[in-house]
């Protein structure tokens, strides 16, 4: 279309802009929740302010420096990666230890299977979790399976696999996803998602040296956003021990990742504004998960809700739910909310399971 004079494309052009900005989603540069991070630990010595990326660098930093076998490797992690998670890893270690790869996510994680079954320990990086699915095969039906299909005689154990995860500010259909689920259907895989920086470094260790391949998913969000004090000397975290983080006799607030500062505030508004006890607990490993943990809980507090990033469908709260269901047979069927965004179609799931005469 052409316009008479200037004054005129400047008036057409300020329209289009109005109308596109109306039907445009509204921008949101803030996290969904506010982070809060845990008291300074005492039991493993000195501390350092770091934040989730920062603590992730101490935590492969350890690795290489205790495990000469131990390398990295993925695309772009020779110069730091995206979110700088392995920065300076390669000036410290070498060229043979951090290395890049081609942009082939089969092709990384199959290498991985490869090197862990000599005996070394191999730590992929896919450069977004959104991007896993074409190692899908090599993650469901080779490295989970190695140990079984050879009868004990191989595996691949010393594979771990990290990846940025879980919804982002501008992130859209290929930086948001939060694939913990598509997994948690395999056996022989371990899932963990932390909470913070603390506990990142502390569960990538246990990762990195547990005897069967895990995928360790990082919250994105919180790379920059979440600082504590982490202790620089190398620890561990158990896998699939839930953490009771605060005591309730109301309701049980069940959460992983990013959802487990959503519930702390949940839990704070409903003592304040409806006087009710909420049980927190952060899940932390999704598979195998920590059913005792979360059964127990339940059991005291006759209510159990669950939340967590995921799709309307299939997601890991239904399991649980499910579980808890199985094992008590006391409850309703649960109900579910799910509060979405329709322009990303990323949800946030909650589940909700009432006790028998459990009061509404």
């Amino acid at each position: 279309m052409a316009f008479a004079g200037l004054g005129l494309r400047r008036a057409a052009v300020s329209a289009l802009r109005l109308c596109l900005a109306k039907g445009s989603p509204p921008r949101r540069r803030a996290a969904h929740f506010a982070f809060q991070p845990d008291p300074e630990p005492t039991q493993y010595g000195q501390t350092q302010k770091m934040n989730l990326f920062q603590s992730i660098t101490s935590a492969l930093d350890n690795a290489l420096s205790r495990d000469p076998t131990a390398v990295i490797f993925g695309e772009d992690v020779s110069f730091g990666g995206v979110f700088r998670c392995t920065v300076g890893l390669r000036d410290k270690f070498g060229k043979d230890r951090v290395f890049n790869t081609p942009l082939c996510e089969q092709g990384i994680v199959g290498f991985g299977i490869g090197i862990a079954v000599t005996g070394a320990t191999a730590i992929a990086e896919i450069q977004f979790a959104d991007y896993i699915y074409p190692a899908f095969d090599q993650i469901v039906n080779e490295a989970a399976k190695y140990r079984y299909r050879s009868g004990d005689l191989f595996n691949c154990g010393s594979l771990t696999i990290r990846a940025p995860w879980g919804c982002v500010g501008h992130g859209a259909l290929y930086h948001s996803q939060s694939p913990e689920s598509f997994f948690a259907h395999c056996p022989g895989l371990k899932i963990v998602v932390p909470r913070g920086p603390i506990e990142a470094k502390g569960l990538l260790l246990s990762c990195i040296e547990d005897k069967n391949p895990c995928i360790f998913f990082e919250p994105k969000i919180m790379y920059r956003a979440a600082v504590e004090q982490v202790p620089v000397e190398p620890y561990s975290i158990p896998l699939s021990q839930a953490e009771v983080l605060q005591d309730g006799s109301d309701v049980t607030l069940v959460a992983w990742g990013t959802q487990v500062h959503v519930i702390k505030e949940v839990a704070v508004m409903a003592q304040e504004k409806l006087g009710v006890s909420c049980e927190i607990i952060d899940l932390k490993t999704i598979l195998p998960w920590d059913a005792e943990t979360v059964c127990k809980s339940v059991a005291k507090t006759g209510r159990l809700l669950i939340t967590h990033e995921a799709p309307v469908t299939g997601g890991f709260a239904s399991e649980i739910s499910s579980t808890v269901q199985g094992i008590s047979g006391q409850f309703y069927p649960w109900e579910k909310f799910a509060v979405g965004n329709k322009y990303t179609n990323i949800y946030t799931n909650i589940y909700i399971l009432l006790r028998v005469g459990g009061g509404e």
